[in-house]
């Protein structure tokens, strides 16, 4: 195997114990009994969710979902 080959592996490893930490990071879905009325988008923290930290966890763990694929798929095809 080839340098490359272990940078990328260690890469891949790095990415899967970083989506690990993330997902256990994130918030449930359970908005509580406000779901049902429906003004839990009406507040300023609904409004603002992409701002807040819940945010910014849920956009890096769909960045590092993709390069997980990504390097999945590539690390399977035996490029390196």
């Amino acid at each position: 195997m080839s340098t490359l080959s272990y940078l990328v592996g260690i890469i891949f490893i790095l990415i899967c114990l970083a989506l690990v930490v993330l997902v256990l990071a994130q918030e449930g879905k359970n908005q509580g009994l406000g779901a049902i009325q429906g003004t839990v988008e009406n507040t300023y923290w609904g409004k603002n969710r992409g701002r807040s930290k819940e945010g910014v966890l849920k956009t890096v763990t769909v960045i590092l979902s993709v390069l997980f694929i990504v390097l999945s798929i590539i690390l399977n095809m035996h490029m390196f």
